[in-house]
């Protein structure tokens, strides 16, 4: 028997997927949406500002995912823990729904292991990815008042030696621009290019 036109179109279709992310995961998930030619997958963020306030994620993040149920055959969810102490992994058991690995986007895009080795081996060290250095000003320095009062730097940084910058992309106007937070911040630099690390296995895995 000849397989309909129909018939076979829904058979080979790719199922269309959600991403529930983060909007500080936005601009790399879009660029590996385009250049893997992912046109079965749509993307929706929740506030990068959040982190500062993580309890509002693991409801939000339900929300999208009841929403999307409607509309989508599969959802993943573009968070690690992301501070949230297990209550989005809650969230997820009882919708069903599989997240990134890991505590945080550093340890998703530098991978688990090397993330926790190089943690360990030197505790004193601030992270950086590429949205955290496009935002600078605006996430660290302003939100925590250092703008205002840069006397402030010795109560919030005094206990870090270094800031490494675990970049996504080889920019360098970035590059440039996170040498000079360290310097701002009275921090040793240190550059490393991780690129996509496990967001990109992750959904490759899923694709």
């Amino acid at each position: 028997m000849t397989q309909q036109p129909e018939a076979a179109d829904a058979e080979n279709r790719r199922p269309r997927t959600l991403l529930i992310a983060c909007g500080a995961l936005a601009r790399e998930l879009l660029d590996l949406i385009q250049r893997e030619g992912w046109d079965h997958m749509e993307l929706t963020c929740l506030p990068a500002k959040w982190h500062n306030t993580p309890d509002k994620i693991p409801e939000a993040v339900r929300a999208k995912i009841r929403e999307g149920r409607r509309h989508f055959d599969r959802i993943y969810v573009m968070y690690a823990d992301c501070g949230t102490g297990g209550v989005l992994d809650r969230v997820l058991e009882d919708e069903g729904v599989e997240r990134l690995p890991g505590p945080h986007c550093y340890a998703t895009y530098l991978g688990q292991r090397a993330f926790a080795e190089m943690a360990e081996a030197d505790p004193t060290a601030f992270y950086l990815t590429d949205f955290l250095v496009r935002h600078f000003d605006r996430l660290v320095i302003e939100s925590l008042g250092i703008d205002r009062h840069p006397e402030l730097i010795p109560m919030y940084f005094g206990n870090y030696s270094k800031m490494v910058y675990l970049a996504q992309s080889e920019d360098p106007a970035l590059q440039a621009k996170a040498r000079a937070a360290a310097e701002r911040l009275g921090l040793a630099y240190v550059y490393r290019f991780a690129g996509y690390g496990e967001l990109e296995s992750f959904l490759k895995r899923g694709a």
